[in-house]
């Protein structure tokens, strides 16, 4: 099909949209409880001198804690900053978009990352591949994934019970809330789960050096697979020490940008890098992490924000044109089961266990009529 050689940014659409966490999901964790996410759906139209535009999808999936941004700020920002800067742009290079963004728009990346993905979006529509063909890959067609378990005693339980209900089979137990409390949760959940199940912890930062060297031991004891961010962000030596203790060690918090992921390989702070498409500020950033961190050996698994359908979406390409994504632990690539509703047409193939990619353009989903009949 002919279309205009630079296809260019029609407009730039937003619709906030809230959804509870199922009850017995709610994730309660070192950083606080995730119980309820207020994101913003981005719509980005482009004319390409054929018709009707094209038109890519986004999310911005931010929590006020983690990030300092929520559907709230993006909106403004999005109006604000962004969509001036972009509106009447060439959609290629997205690269040099997400530069655009840079410069008007300091920080703030889940919000720069809605944005981001549905330019990506766009491009691979036009293009008429797959969004993880646009990105250079795919290297894989399915992605085993994993889903956090969090809470103590009967709570534990519960929450496991829904997990395992949903067909999921790995487990990432959410510790960092004191040690004692921590080492008891896990040996419950191995309890649970039984020998040979998969079961890591993440702590969040959640534990001072000190706690991080007395936990990892008594984790190793119920043959959890790895420890996530076992203390501060910064503190990257004791990350370094820390992986002397037996258990890989996985950089979440640590790696939001390229400079940081450079930081933590010169520190030699973790075996694993934890990649978000919102910490990264986009899809085509958030592989590009995944690229640095497999030249200089590091596995790469992708992490979760609570993302809804559409950025759960982003997340599956994004691992499917990793080439050096984790073949020994579980992604987050959970979307819609964390909340008992879908924001989507279309659910994303996910049995629990594996989410697979569709054979379709660009991120491949839609958001449903009631949610396309909001945009603004």
């Amino acid at each position: 099909m002919a279309r205009l050689a630079r296809p260019t940014i029609r407009a730039i659409q937003t619709v906030p949209v809230s959804l509870d966490a199922r009850q017995d999901l709610t994730v309660r964790g070192a950083r606080g409880t995730h119980a309820r996410s207020e994101f913003l759906l981005v719509r980005v139209l482009v004319d390409t001198g054929n018709g009707d535009p094209v038109e890519g999808f986004g999310e911005v999936s931010a929590t006020s804690l983690w990030s300092g941004e929520d559907g709230g700020s993006a909106d403004y920002f999005i109006r604000k900053l962004l969509s001036p800067a972009l509106v009447g742009q060439p959609l290629a290079p997205v690269g040099a978009l997400e530069a655009a963004m840079d410069r008007v728009l300091a920080g703030n990346v889940f919000t720069k990352a809605g944005v981001s993905t549905a330019l990506w979006d766009c491009w691979a529509r036009v293009l008429d591949v797959p969004l993880a063909v646009a990105l250079g890959g795919p290297y894989r067609t399915e992605v085993p994934i994993k889903m956090s378990i969090s809470g103590d005693g009967p709570g534990l339980k519960q929450t496991f019970d829904a997990v395992t209900s949903l067909g999921v089979r790995s487990y990432k137990v959410k510790v960092g809330r004191g040690v004692p409390g921590d080492v008891a949760r896990v040996a419950y959940a191995r309890e649970l789960a039984g020998p040979g199940s998969f079961i890591g912890a993440d702590a969040n930062g959640g534990w001072t050096r000190a706690e991080a060297a007395r936990a990892i031991p008594e984790l190793r004891r119920y043959d959890a697979a790895f420890v996530e961010q076992p203390c501060a962000p910064h503190d990257l030596q004791a990350m370094c020490a820390l992986r002397g203790l037996g258990l890989p060690v996985i950089a979440d918090e640590s790696v939001f940008s390229a400079s940081d992921l450079v930081a933590v390989i010169r520190a030699d702070a973790a075996d694993i890098v934890s990649v978000y498409v919102g910490k990264a500020g986009g899809p085509g950033r958030a592989v590009g992490q995944g690229r640095l961190a497999a030249d200089f050996g590091l596995g790469c698994v992708i992490g979760s924000n609570g993302e809804f359908g559409i950025a759960a979406a982003a997340q599956l390409h994004v691992a499917c044109a990793i080439p050096g994504l984790s073949t020994d632990i579980p992604s987050d690539v959970i979307g819609a089961l964390y909340y008992g509703t879908d924001i989507l047409e279309t659910p994303l193939d996910s049995d629990g266990v594996r989410v697979r990619l569709a054979d379709a353009a660009g991120l491949g989903v839609r958001p449903r009529d009631d949610i396309m009949a909001r945009f603004r």
